[in-house]
């Protein structure tokens, strides 16, 4: 109503243009399904006439950023922003890397900018008056020149610098009090740590005479029955004179003779004690896994068949041993051990079952326990030689001293002359200046306890040591573990003195062996006999000639060469001493020189 043709034409676009935003509309859900669509519409090209026209919808290959939108807070429908469908367009590459500004570094710098500010001035003149209540009065001062001021400048720098060296000074004399204060103290301490060692070494040393246990021990027993002796006899013969003195001596032999069989009383109690030990390691020996060290330093451990079997048994043994358990509990385990054995038939086998079927009898008949000592250790030794026999025990072939093979014996056996028994040859001891094999260790332990009872411990101690440090350097070192505890004997008592080459100690407990030079191995002729702090001194050292005086080396040297005498004549050392000397044509100058020396 009321429209002209214009009008009702706009209206007409209008309404096409809306069936068409509608098609699309609903095309657009197609889009997730097919990349390119095509689809035709009509458009107004004249004022009566449309024409077709395909339009085409390509899916975007990227995802479209989000840029926003808005939501209604009463239907809670979401509204985003449209983007443009249009793939933007690359622009193409230079062959040349580019980074944009904002990845640059901006060095940014503020520089404040002042504007002119005109001012003026107003002086008192007629008509005008200016307070002069705030003004102040400058009166010009003395005149400083360039050379005063330099000179005052440099004066008070001088002051500084004088009250920061005082400052300094303070420090130093701080720092130094506070290292006096605390070397006193670490000194204090180690002073203390030694005494209680001593103390420590002292009470041990009493407890080991008191209740010895092991064969130092009992050398140390000897030794200190000996000194007795000796100081007994030396005070008759200043005393006593003619029958007195022949009373004295029967009186001290009878004295003697008491101490020697209470040190025997004292030896079987430890045999038989150190006995009960010694088979309870060989059988945990047996019982050990097989272990070994892999690549990354782990240590890994298997069973087999046969250390499952040691372990069972030593199990058994020690059950077997206990005392002063419940009659069930003991019945229990001899019937454990009466089917371990019955696996085998042999005739100690059917001794052992014969013996565990009589104490079984005898505890249900009621017999007191201290009337089957006697059975149970039969039990005990028997079953034990059951252990030791490898057709029993597979394990215990690699551990036991005599081989199952007689034959075995007869490559390594020596003859010895004190006790006139074949033995193997790991029982005799061979010093290094040795070219026979005399008596076994039984039989030159047992001429040390009757006549000479000389203890070897600490030599023994300070060997052990001088092999530890020597195994530290892993240098392959030999002489060493050549040398034996008579060797480094007469090396101490004879060469050295008993005391050490710096501060004359002569206690043997604080005295170590150690490399005169460092950079060989240890030897006869490369060592020296130090305390241990001193070896540690002396270990550290980079230049001998430049820590010792001249006379100290040339005694030192002068030991080294009575050393070099001594094991020349040992065909075993006879071999490093011409390589060493070989080596070292200075060495053999020395030794030129020195010959007139006669042990």
């Amino acid at each position: 109503v009321g429209m002209n043709d214009t009008d009702m034409q706009y209206l007409r676009g209008v309404k096409n243009t809306c069936q068409n935003m509608m098609e699309i509309g609903i095309l657009s859900t197609l889009l997730l399904l097919k990349e390119t669509i095509s689809l035709s519409t009509s458009i107004l090209t004249d004022s009566d006439s449309f024409q077709d026209v395909t339009v085409k919808i390509e899916r975007p290959t990227y995802q479209k950023p989000f840029l926003g939108g808005f939501k209604n807070t009463i239907t809670g429908v979401e509204f985003h922003n449209a983007g443009s469908q249009t793939i933007p367009k690359k622009r193409p590459e230079k062959g040349i890397q580019l980074f944009c500004r904002e990845t640059q570094t901006v060095f940014e710098k503020n520089k404040p900018q002042q504007t002119r500010n005109t001012t003026s001035t107003q002086m008192t003149k007629i008509g005008v008056y200016v307070s002069n209540v705030t003004d102040k009065l400058v009166i010009p001062g003395k005149y400083l020149t360039a050379e005063e001021y330099h000179k005052r400048r440099l004066e008070a720098v001088i002051v500084l610098q004088k009250y920061f060296r005082c400052w300094l000074a303070i420090n130093v004399v701080q720092n130094l009090r506070k290292e006096k204060r605390l070397r006193l103290a670490w000194e204090a301490q180690e002073e203390l740590q030694r005494k209680k060692e001593k103390e420590e070494k002292l009470r041990r040393e009493h407890e080991r005479r008191l209740n010895p246990k092991t064969k130092d021990d009992f050398e140390l027993l000897y030794h200190a029955l000996e000194l007795w002796r000796q100081e007994e006899t030396e005070r008759i013969n200043r005393t006593f004179t003619g029958a007195e003195r022949k009373a004295a001596f029967c009186g001290l032999l009878e004295q003697e003779v008491q101490l020697i069989a209470s040190i025997g009383k004292h030896k079987l109690n430890a045999d038989e004690e150190n006995q009960q030990k010694a088979i309870l390691r060989f059988l945990d020996k047996c019982a050990q896994p097989k272990r070994w060290r892999a690549y990354d330093g782990k240590v890994t451990e298997m069973d087999t068949q046969y250390t499952l079997r040691a372990r069972e048994l030593f199990e058994i043994y020690c059950s077997i041993s206990m005392n002063d358990i419940p009659k069930e509990e003991r019945i229990d385990v001899l019937l454990t051990l009466r089917r371990t054995v019955k696996e085998h038939e042999c005739k100690l086998t059917q001794e052992i079952v014969e013996l565990i079927d009589r104490e079984v009898d005898l505890m249900s008949r009621e017999v007191k326990e201290c009337n089957l000592e006697g059975l149970r250790k039969r039990i005990c030794t028997l079953f034990l030689q059951y252990i030791k026999t490898p057709k029993f025990n597979p394990e215990v072939a690699r551990i036991l001293k005599v081989p199952p093979d007689p034959l075995k014996l007869y490559k390594n056996v020596n003859f010895c002359h004190g006790c006139e028994s074949y033995l193997p040859s790991n029982e005799f001891p061979v010093p290094a200046n040795s070219c026979t094999i005399g008596r076994c260790r039984l039989c030159c332990k047992l001429d040390n306890e009757a006549r000479r009872r000389e203890a070897f411990l600490k030599y023994k101690l300070i060997l052990e040591n001088l092999r530890k440090s020597e195994a530290d350097y892993q240098d392959d070192a030999k002489i060493v573990f050549l040398v034996q505890h008579e060797d480094l004997q007469y090396m101490i008592e004879n060469i050295w003195g008993c005391q050490s080459a710096l501060s004359a100690c002569s206690d043997l407990y604080d005295l170590v062996m150690v490399r005169w030079d460092k950079q060989h191995e240890w030897s006869p002729w490369n060592t020296i006999l130090l305390t241990k702090d001193e070896a540690d001194a002396h270990l550290k050292l980079c230049s001998l000639e430049k820590a010792y005086e001249e006379a100290f080396i040339h005694r030192i040297n002068h030991k080294h060469i009575r050393a070099k005498y001594y094991y020349a004549q040992i065909p075993a050392m006879a071999s490093f001493l011409h390589r060493k000397t070989s080596t070292n044509p200075k060495f053999l100058q020395n030794n030129r020189t020195d010959m007139p020396f006669q042990m």
